[in-house]
């Protein structure tokens, strides 16, 4: 039965290598790659800090607190964070709020020269910023969230910071091997639009058939040991 099945199992393994030889080739490429690459330094953090600690405490935030939350509906969370020289209160419900948390007023949109001074207390390196371009939609790198700052710095890993454009907070950092990493992760998982959707057809369907692939390969091992003992003995002929 198994000599039965060897013929079309050859030819099936032939096509389907074919087939995935790039695929597979772009999965073993992209797994050293990725796995290669420290998530440290993909994620940035040897390139820019989080969270800078705070130079104020709690009595410097002299706002009347129940004033500016009363008028907010469904309020879930207060932080007392800062913007440069600036106390501010972080208020979330449905939307989220900045207010200054000295007068309680609105807090003022940071400049573009603010929001470099920011990013530069952020920055770990040694780079000047290249340039700054304030986006109503952030690109895909960072979600398409909206509203931001993104600081480029003009050192050899393309740093990038993207900024809140309300509050000036860190939302995020890119740079050249989060780069080479999102275009390797692209092609292990087979979503080239964007590049989140791991259960998406396409994948499942190649590595059906790189399943098939594996098992007429197994299949054709059995065809390897007779010929062996066949050449072994005709040498001892």
């Amino acid at each position: 039965m198994i000599k039965n099945l060897l013929k079309p199992a050859r030819k099936i393994h032939k096509w389907l290598g074919y087939l995935l030889a790039l695929q597979i080739f772009a999965w073993l490429l992209g797994g050293l790659v990725m796995s290669a690459i420290p998530l440290e330094k993909v994620h940035g953090k040897h390139l820019a800090k989080r969270h800078i600690d705070s130079p104020f405490s709690r009595q410097h935030y002299t706002a009347d607190l129940n004033l500016l939350t009363n008028t907010m509906s469904q309020l879930t969370s207060v932080s007392f964070i800062h913007f440069l020289d600036t106390p501010v209160i972080k208020a979330i419900g449905q939307q989220t709020h900045w207010f200054n948390g000295i007068s309680g007023k609105v807090l003022a949109q940071p400049i573009e020269q603010d929001i470099h001074k920011q990013a530069y207390l952020h920055y770990l390196g040694k780079g000047k910023i290249a340039s700054s371009h304030y986006f109503a939609s952030g690109p895909r790198e960072i979600g398409y969230k909206k509203h931001v700052w993104q600081v480029t710095f003009n050192d050899w890993q393309n740093t990038t910071i993207y900024l809140n454009a309300h509050s000036g907070e860190i939302i995020t950092i890119r740079s050249n091997i989060w780069r080479i990493f999102d275009f390797f992760w692209m092609l292990h998982i087979m979503d080239y639009d964007e590049r989140d959707d791991f259960n998406n057809p396409l994948l499942i369907s190649f590595a059906t058939i790189s399943v098939l692939f594996c098992l007429t390969g197994m299949l054709l091992l059995f065809q390897s040991r007779p010929r062996r003992k066949r050449n072994i003995r005709k040498a001892s002929s």
